[in-house]
């Protein structure tokens, strides 16, 4: 059962109080009212938002993904870091247990902000991962960070 890591850095144009808030404080609020066309809600399963709080991200109709399900493992408000478990999802199939995703974002020189990321998949017993695959769904993940940011730098008065 061998886990496969992604380690990413990724450079941004948004602040680290900006990105974090729209990300893992508001994103319940923000990601239906921007992106309705992708995400149908996202609802409270469990807790209040804190560590141990489970999220439901619901898609809209028709894509390849219905839901996925996250349990906050830490925040940290001050330092812009989040953990996160990835403990549900209807594309796992048989194939992936769960994720644990590690955000971090650090201001860049010269303003923006550098997020750094970890992501592990731990699969089923017996799975090898396909690793491409894999690839494949942390592009569409990198979809919404950017669609995030790109909102944010047309909207420069959101969460500043």
């Amino acid at each position: 059962m061998a886990c496969i890591t992604f380690d990413e850095t990724l450079a941004c144009p948004v602040s680290p109080h900006r990105m974090f808030h729209a990300l893992f404080l508001d994103a319940h609020n923000l990601m239906p009212k921007i992106m309705p066309q992708a995400i149908k809600n996202v609802e409270f399963i469990s807790g209040d938002g804190g560590p141990g709080s489970v999220q439901q991200v619901n898609f809209a109709d028709g894509g390849p993904v219905k839901y996925v399900k996250n349990r906050l493992d830490s925040k940290d408000k001050d330092n812009f870091e989040c953990k996160y478990t990835v403990i549900a999802c209807d594309a796992f199939g048989d194939k992936v247990d769960y994720i644990v995703n590690e955000v971090k974002f650090e201001a860049a020189p010269g303003g923006g902000s550098i997020c750094k990321t970890k992501s592990t998949y731990h699969p089923k017993a017996g799975v090898v991962l396909n690793e491409e695959e894999i690839k494949a769904g942390k592009e569409k993940s990198q979809g919404v960070y950017k669609f995030v940011e790109n909102y944010l730098v047309e909207n420069p008065h959101v969460y500043a």
